[in-house]
């Protein structure tokens, strides 16, 4: 589903963002639509309630009867699900009498308002991907450490590994999962868009969406101009570095991540990094930005085809020289394209840009220039 910009901030007017988050996804599209942006919301990832409760309860039964010395609090609606499911049972003032005295830590900042807001302290968040504050807790212990770890999918199941290997008693709670969506028809649409760069960023707020769009686009058969996509002119944005080093285990090779892992930082982060694909320069004796697939002719935004923009890219990124047509045959048609083409949409690209049009001259038996 695309949404187009709003709002008074035109940071990014001509640019398109990717979501593929499932929960809150509207926080992200309307921090990114203030900024100008469309939006294509793509969920990769359905959120699921743990699917045994016993299993929930059971765990919840054993941490009241031998409680533990440390606890993760992964996730906001993690710790939600668990102290509401713990209330339904008339446990939950046994379960927080259990866990009240223990030092708690926090992955997320809401995982840490959700604690508090229960009437417990947290002693510190986890700021660390290599867990050095559990660790070093951990330790405190002699190695006899029993540890309550609220899962949240994947993530949390590979950490919980890392600290058995050190010898902790972890008790895992789980609360919900994240599984591929019922409906694949939105994400498939993010997937085709990024391929053919009608999206310019797409972000990720867990490691199983950057997982699950990848599993979509290999039953689609275009994992690998997928993930060519993402390595060349799409930018990847991760929400934290757990989230980052998954995309770099995946195969991208440099996704962009804020240093606050909050959503808000997340879309300061993606702004910066758009702004800075901006192309401004002066064509036909007038001032141009292309932004995006928005080219801006003296502050008046034309918008461009796919084609259109990649051709006037390849053209601004050589200029002063020229570029041949068999150059702009390999650039934006794969070489696929022949003549005619180029010549078809060297045209419309003139007549878009106006005045400044005249600008873009013809090289005789060469190709083409942008002229200042």
């Amino acid at each position: 589903m695309a949404t187009g910009a709003t709002g008074a901030d035109a940071t990014l007017v001509g640019f398109t963002v990717g979501i593929t988050a499932d929960r809150r996804w509207e926080d992200q599209a309307d921090l990114i639509r203030r900024r100008g942006a469309t939006v294509l919301h793509g969920p990769s990832i359905r959120t699921l309630p743990l699917g045994s409760v016993d299993e929930l309860y059971e765990v919840t039964q054993r941490l009241i009867r031998k409680p533990p010395h440390i606890v993760v609090a992964s996730t906001g609606i993690g710790v939600r699900t668990w102290f509401s499911a713990a209330e339904s049972w008339g446990l939950e003032d046994a379960l927080l009498q259990a866990i009240g005295p223990t030092r708690i830590f926090a992955r997320t900042a809401k995982a840490a308002a959700a604690v508090q807001q229960a009437g417990l302290d947290i002693v510190g968040r986890i700021v660390s991907a290599d867990l050095t504050e559990l660790i070093e807790s951990i330790n405190s212990h002699n190695g006899a450490a029993r540890l309550a770890f609220q899962s949240h999918g994947e993530e949390g199941t590979d950490r919980i590994k890392k600290l058995r290997r050190i010898g902790a008693d972890v008790v895992e709670v789980p609360t919900y999962r994240w599984i591929l969506p019922q409906d694949t028809k939105p994400v498939e649409q993010l997937i085709r868009a990024a391929i053919d760069r009608a999206l310019h960023a797409i972000t990720f707020t867990s490691a199983p969406s950057i997982r699950n769009l990848l599993i979509i686009a290999q039953e689609m058969e275009c994992g690998a101009a997928l993930l060519e996509a993402l390595n060349t002119d799409v930018l990847a944005v991760t929400i934290g570095p757990v989230c980052e080093s998954a995309a770099r285990h995946l195969g991208i090779a440099d996704p962009v991540t804020p240093e606050k892992w909050r959503i808000s930082s997340m879309i300061s982060t993606l702004s910066e990094a758009l702004q800075a694909t901006q192309q401004r320069t002066t064509v036909g004796g007038i001032p141009i930005a292309l932004r995006g697939s928005t080219v801006f002719v003296d502050g008046e935004p034309v918008g461009l085809s796919r084609r259109e923009t990649e051709l006037f890219r390849a053209l601004l990124r050589r200029s002063p020289g020229f570029v041949t047509k068999r150059d702009l045959h390999m650039r934006v048609w794969g070489g696929t394209g022949d003549d005619h083409v180029v010549e078809v949409t060297v045209g419309r690209l003139r007549r878009k840009l106006g005045l400044s049009g005249s600008g873009i001259v013809s090289v005789p038996r060469r190709g083409y220039a942008v002229r200042a």
